[in-house]
């Protein structure tokens, strides 16, 4: 963790000065933070924290979001480092530094140098040639330069950037793998999330058709129950028809049976 804080630090210090290092321990963070927080951690006003935080912009090395101030009306900008991106700019310039000290090497290796001993200036073979192999500054003849001191340093320092490189190579890949678990596990919480969605659709659809299976029930019941209403009192006419006929024909019966007797 301190190798890639010290990295980030370092591409800070490359885009805006070694003065602005302290806004990583501030960036780096998996939330965004608020700019306002930042110029007070910082000790400086806000237009200063900015200027700091467009330059890196400008490289994509910081992302930002803005949010709306409900009482104030104005936006406040919450900013957050781009570990990725940071690195590999850090990677391209370290490349970049290589190829330069490989460039120098070879020129060393290939061509020869002198050197004015008392002014100590330093002319190449052509330039050298033009001046009549004399100091142009105090008129002393030129000396041919030992480059071995020279490329040993050299060889240091493109040592130092190599070693450099596989370590930040090392972060870059760390970084990746760290940004394909959270992807995976976006995915992952995405479909929990489909698939609870899914589940209630279901437990809806099931609740409502169980709903509907219930009124159908109730309907039919309540039919059947209105049918039965319906049946006795037409079996109760019946019978009281049957009554009033019985009786009816008792009374003609009876009427009959009078008239016979009145006539004998």
């Amino acid at each position: 963790m301190w190798m890639l804080k010290k990295f980030l630090k370092e591409v800070v210090s490359i885009v805006v000065g070694k003065q602005a290092e302290e806004i990583v321990d501030l960036l780096d963070n998996e939330k965004y933070v608020n700019e306002f927080l930042i110029a007070k951690k910082l000790n400086l006003t806000i237009n200063q924290t900015r200027n700091i935080l467009y330059k890196l912009s400008d490289y994509g090395l910081v992302s930002s979001v803005r949010k709306k101030d409900k009482k104030k009306g104005w936006y406040t900008y919450f900013w957050k480092i781009e570990i990725l991106k940071s690195l590999e700019f850090l990677r391209g310039t370290l490349i970049k530094q290589t190829e330069q000290i490989n460039y120098q090497i070879k020129s060393r290796e290939t061509k020869r140098f002198y050197v004015c001993e008392k002014c100590n200036i330093e002319f190449s073979e052509e330039n050298a040639l033009l001046n009549n192999f004399t100091c142009p500054e105090c008129g002393g003849i030129f000396t041919v330069k030992d480059n071995s001191k020279f490329l040993k340093e050299l060889g240091k320092s493109l040592d130092k950037l190599k070693r450099e490189l596989t370590f930040v190579d090392i972060e870059i890949k760390k970084e990746k793998e760290r940004i394909e678990k959270e992807k995976i596990k976006e995915i992952k919480k995405e479909e929990r999330k489909k698939m609870k969605n899914k589940k209630k659709v279901q437990v809806k659809k099931k609740s409502a058709k169980v709903v509907k299976q219930k009124k159908g029930r109730r309907k039919s019941e309540k039919n059947k129950i209105k049918k039965k209403k319906a049946v006795k009192p037409a079996k109760k006419l019946k019978k009281i028809a049957k009554r009033l006929a019985a009786k009816k024909k008792k009374a003609i019966v009876k009427n009959k049976s009078k008239i016979k007797k009145k006539k004998k």
